[in-house]
């Protein structure tokens, strides 16, 4: 049973404004250091890191909450798996909603461009 949907849209160049006036500490307040470590290793790591955030913002979007109740950036984290495909890792308050509301899966799909990054989720029950 699908329990909810988010989506998201973000413009690499705002990603990248906020980056440059927020420094490392941004990345790491926003990313794990998986999340760090697999788009350092990419040729457009800000598409990557766009992506990323988008992914975060749908997920919470689909788990009904935004980012209210405690729940941090890293409580969520985007894994890229050996197909290509991506996971969501769901942890500490933002996982503790997602046990309340008996959500068993997070389906998420990101895409981007030079330009744009989006993600979709879909929280199953």
């Amino acid at each position: 049973m699908i329990i909810g949907v988010g989506i998201d849209l973000v413009e690499v160049e705002r990603f990248k404004a906020v980056m440059r006036r927020r420094g490392e500490r941004f990345l790491e307040r926003i990313f794990t250091a998986g999340e760090r470590k697999y788009c350092e290793g990419k040729m457009h790591r800000l598409a990557h890191y766009t992506a990323r955030f988008a992914a975060k913002e749908a997920i919470l979007k689909a788990l009904g909450t935004g980012w209210s109740g405690g729940i941090h950036w890293t409580d969520i984290e985007v894994v890229h798996e050996g197909t290509g495909a991506v996971s969501a890792k769901i942890g500490g308050p933002a996982g503790q909603v997602a046990k309340k509301k008996k959500i068993r899966k997070v389906h998420i799909s990101i895409t981007h461009s030079e330009r744009y990054a989006s993600a979709v989720a879909v929280a199953e029950g």
